[in-house]
């Protein structure tokens, strides 16, 4: 049986079995499971490196939302237990990636290709946005789901004056280094997988290892980006009655 038709069968398979998984644990609400199974089968059969990514992302955020959920909940005033993401969620944060997934489809065929950018610097920019895109939106969730249970008070990141837990904006130092941490972890996850499903020659593998600082830094730049669109852009107050951050 041709890879053409291996692959796609093995995606919707995986993706199939994590969206009822995800959806069974509360990580995704029914639409967001329907929109994470056509997602995901989309990532894995065009390349499983970038199927790979999607899962990274979506495991460590899910898995990091749960943690510190009592403390959360003292502190957000819309917390929602789970984070239960909905399509709207999921879209938001792999709909980027899928585009760019489908146009390097069509320019490859499905053919997983290295980081080359001597061979196509048109591939080799659709992969490093997939991704650029992955290793921002890790960088983001981890900075905040990890940032606000740090004892630290936060600052706000245009003035650096302290705010309260939660506030829109608000940084600290565990929340960006966390924000490294987190880049770096969809970096080595595309460079590992790619060690299996990839045809480099033993130069150009060990220059992929080049992937893992550039998306680190990528996350990083991912949390600043979203505190600064917060502290700017976004309302953040305080509901005294409930002794909560309100962001609405």
């Amino acid at each position: 049986m041709e890879k053409t038709l291996i692959q796609p069968l093995i995606a919707m398979l995986i993706s199939f079995l994590i969206a009822i998984r995800s959806y069974g644990r509360k990580s995704l609400d029914l639409s967001g499971a329907l929109s994470g199974f056509i997602v995901m089968t989309i990532h894995f059969a065009v390349g499983y490196r970038f199927g790979a990514m999607l899962l990274a992302f979506f495991f460590t955020s899910s898995k990091l939302t749960k943690v510190g959920e009592e403390k959360k909940r003292r502190v957000d005033a819309d917390f929602k237990e789970g984070g239960q993401r909905n399509w709207i969620q999921v879209l938001f944060n792999s709909g980027v990636a899928t585009v760019l997934s489908v146009i390097i489809w069509s320019l490859t065929g499905g053919e997983d290709k290295c980081l080359d950018s001597k061979e196509s610097v048109l591939i080799t920019s659709l992969i490093g946005g997939i991704i650029g895109h992955y290793s921002c939106c890790n960088g983001d969730t981890w900075s905040s789901e990890i940032g606000v249970l740090s004892d630290a008070q936060p600052r706000l990141i245009t003035t650096f004056k302290t705010v309260r837990r939660g506030t829109n904006g608000g940084v600290t130092k565990t929340g960006l280094l966390a924000a490294l941490a987190a880049g770096s972890v969809i970096g080595l996850t595309f460079v590992l997988v790619g060690f299996f499903t990839t045809t480099c020659s033993t130069g150009m593998a060990m220059k992929q290892l080049l992937v893992i600082p550039l998306s680190a830094v990528a996350g990083l730049l991912g949390s600043i980006i979203d505190s600064l669109l917060g502290a700017t852009l976004q309302f953040s107050g305080f509901c005294s009655v409930r002794n909560k951050v309100n962001l609405k």
